[in-house]
């Protein structure tokens, strides 16, 4: 299995199903420019080392429960997650955990923009969205939920326009809509390349989807208890 990622340029045309779900997400960022008030729930998180060397990123998901990501660059420690509201990025730091299986999450001190966690699975043949960010611009890409009786778990048709970098690990997968806050159904979390009997070979997206999502409700079961969000003068 390869890592994945997607890549979009500003200007490939998208699908009217892409524009209603990026359209959402910037009339909420230009609603908000100037305060900081809340955009989207796609952030950027980054392992924090002592050492001069760049650090590697991924991709992770605001939720109610707090920020989920695939640990592939930090599994513990302190991590930087990069948020963006309507004024533009912040930087803020909280602590990896470990929730089971391949994920992991963490939490900021402030209220993130958040998705609303979905735990119906998707059927063969559903549309879902699959969204990434380079630094403050969104990529949008539809794609099909697959099926192979070789594999468990949530497959994607690659569509052929979502490229290798492994910076876009735990790339968010949504349901489609304008519905706001987002619906997450799963992160991505590799290609997979599979050879049919006749020998041509086929590619997918793998993800983690809601059967594997479900830890993170049971990990932050007392959320509803957790202190109040924490306001500084640099967020109000």
């Amino acid at each position: 299995m390869t890592s994945i990622v997607g890549n979009m340029s500003s200007s490939r045309a998208r699908s009217a199903l892409q524009v209603c779900l990026a359209g959402a997400l910037v009339a909420l960022s230009t609603a908000c420019v100037g305060t900081r008030n809340l955009s989207d729930p796609l952030v950027v998180v980054r392992a924090i080392s002592s050492d001069a060397t760049p650090q590697r990123s991924e991709l992770g998901v605001s939720t109610e429960y707090g920020i989920v990501f695939l640990g592939r660059t930090s599994r513990s420690g302190e991590v930087e997650v990069t948020v963006w509201f309507g004024d533009g990025p912040s930087i803020e730091y909280a602590v990896a955990e470990p929730i089971g299986g391949e994920l992991y999450m963490a939490e900021a001190e402030i209220k993130l923009p958040v998705a609303r966690m979905v735990f119906e699975t998707p059927k063969p043949g559903d549309e879902l969205v699959v969204m990434g960010r380079h630094g403050a611009e969104i990529w949008v890409e539809t794609v099909l939920v697959a099926k192979d009786d070789r594999v468990d778990g949530l497959l994607l048709e690659w569509n052929g326009r979502i490229a290798a970098e492994a910076d876009q690990i735990g790339a968010g997968i949504f349901l489609p809509g304008e519905e706001q806050p987002p619906r997450l159904v799963g992160l991505v979390s590799g290609t997979l390349i599979l050879s049919d009997a006749d020998g041509r070979q086929r590619r997918f997206l793998t993800a983690l989807g809601p059967d594997e999502l479900w830890p993170l409700v049971t990990y932050k079961r007392d959320h509803v208890l957790k202190p109040r969000w924490v306001y500084r003068e640099d967020i109000l």
